[in-house]
């Protein structure tokens, strides 16, 4: 063959369709460990409402099937899945509101609802998957997973818990206050919340010490404080 023939094009392989297994839940059983619960929040991003943390103990015979992040699923999935995760799992979960966030910080709210809503798991898990970068305060050992909701199961399931929970209490702030659009974009930064933002201003279920409810209110960006507590949200 000639040396300018044309060389065979290689075409570049495509991304690898990870999803969550149950591996590392098996790997912990096989050393004694159990129960294991996985954790993660919704919430972190928006200008409105709180941050949800779910925690869930899967059944290791009744592992739901199409478990994944949350986010990569739409929302008729979702649903469907958070039935069968409540149906036969141990589930908990627990909020943050916009006064603690104000107060803490996102990072830190979101930390201390992970935890709360490990410590309201009925059955005591001894040892829990957190995704993202930090560890949680737990009564076990706990593990954190960068990016734990695309590749263990139980924390998948718990993405979706909250999520749905959110999006659930997001969609009633919709019905207490027309107009802001709660019901569609969630509390999320889209041209739609500015707009209802400038024309209406902020709610006491916006987050003040993000920038845009800062600018708002027009004052300086420092945070609000209350004196509310934090509950642990029914899954209804």
């Amino acid at each position: 063959m000639s040396r300018t023939a044309a060389k065979a094009v290689r075409l570049p392989l495509g991304e690898e369709d990870i999803r969550p297994t149950f591996r590392r839940e098996r790997a912990a059983m096989k050393r004694g460990v159990w129960p294991v619960a996985g954790c993660d929040e919704a919430g972190r991003g928006p200008l409105a409402g709180p941050v949800v943390a779910a925690a869930v103990i899967l059944d290791p015979r009744r592992v739901p099937r199409g478990l994944d992040d949350s986010k990569k699923l739409d929302h008729e999935t979702r649903e469907k899945l958070y039935a069968k995760i409540c149906a036969n799992a141990e589930v908990a979960v627990a909020s943050a509101p916009p006064w603690r966030i104000d107060r803490d910080n996102i990072l830190r709210a979101s930390l201390w609802a992970l935890a709360r809503a490990v410590a309201a798991l009925p059955v005591r898990p001894r040892l829990v998957f957190v995704d993202g970068r930090d560890r949680i305060e737990t009564c076990c050992d706990c593990e954190a997973v960068i990016s734990g909701d695309a590749i263990i199961a139980s924390i998948a399931a718990a993405s979706i818990v909250a999520k749905v929970t959110r999006d659930r209490l997001m969609t009633r702030l919709g019905l207490l206050y027309p107009g802001y659009g709660f019901e569609s974009h969630k509390g999320y930064s889209v041209p739609q919340h500015f707009e209802a933002l400038a024309r209406l201003g902020p709610t006491v279920h916006h987050r003040r010490s993000f920038a845009p409810v800062a600018a708002a209110y027009g004052d300086p960006l420092e945070p609000a404080v209350a004196i509310n507590e934090a509950a642990v949200l029914p899954l209804s």
